[in-house]
């Protein structure tokens, strides 16, 4: 194959230029915006430019979200660090899951669908994850830790509201349906898999958060990885299922 055809090679091309346009921009730090771009260069070797774009999408509204409100989060305490500006843990705990399906299309394993809602899945989560964290911390008016329902304060690990839990849902929604879009998932069951297995995984993450990261002190990134393959299984899974059931 001729380099200048090949997927990784263009699209290591187009993550150079861009990223050497937009670096800039406050919403990664140096680091970040290389990880990005060797992240960008994989998925576009492995699921040309809808794949890389899913994810682009992904990064910009979860930026974007983590920035309203947060003056109001910063005085609070429970602000992202670095003004909300994206690091490399932040990007391969993200997408470490959704990588890891995208690489194994490239294997000719036996069922590439199953790895593309996967992939899809897991992104699905983490946008999930973003949008009730962010949005949950500015404006969820009563907090509760998802294990016990007893009240606590805005920012606790495991820690959940009614506008957050809302907020995920339409993340979780809005990402499984720009899979959709753009080809990664392309049936109606497909959809619902990803964006109910998405939302599912924010809630376990939450009681993982509550139960168990601050008593094996998890890291946030590990538990992101563990939130978006929950969400990766569980969609999987539901396929599987409705297949076997469907013949």
């Amino acid at each position: 194959m001729s380099l200048i055809t090949n997927q990784f090679f263009i699209g290591f091309c187009i993550n150079f230029i861009l990223i050497y346009i937009f670096c800039k921009i406050p919403l990664m730090t140096k680091e970040g915006w290389i990880s990005a771009g060797i992240l960008g260069t994989i998925l576009w070797g492995c699921f040309s430019w809808q794949g890389w774009m899913s994810v682009v999408i992904y990064l910009l509204f979860g930026s974007l979200v983590t920035k309203i409100g947060y003056k109001f989060k910063k005085e609070q305490g429970i602000a992202e660090k670095r003004g909300g500006r994206r690091g490399p843990e932040n990007v391969w705990g993200s997408a470490a899951t959704g990588l890891f399906f995208a690489l194994m299309t490239k294997f000719n394993f036996a069922n590439e669908v199953l790895f593309k809602v996967g992939f899809a899945a897991s992104f699905s989560a983490k946008l999930a994850d973003t949008f009730g964290s962010e949005i949950g911390k500015r404006f969820g008016k009563d907090t509760f830790l998802i294990t016990s329902l007893k009240k606590v304060e805005r920012g606790t690990e495991g820690g959940i509201s009614l506008e957050g839990t809302l907020a995920s849902i339409l993340g979780s929604i809005f990402m499984a349906f720009i899979m959709l879009r753009l080809s990664i998932v392309t049936t109606k069951f497909h959809f619902i898999s990803v964006a109910v297995s998405g939302f599912l995984a924010t809630l376990t993450e939450s009681i993982i958060g509550a139960k168990f990261q601050n008593k094996y002190k998890l890291s946030n990134e590990l538990v992101n990885a563990i939130q978006t393959s929950i969400a990766s299984v569980f969609a999987i899974v539901a396929i599987i299922l409705y297949s076997y059931f469907l013949n």
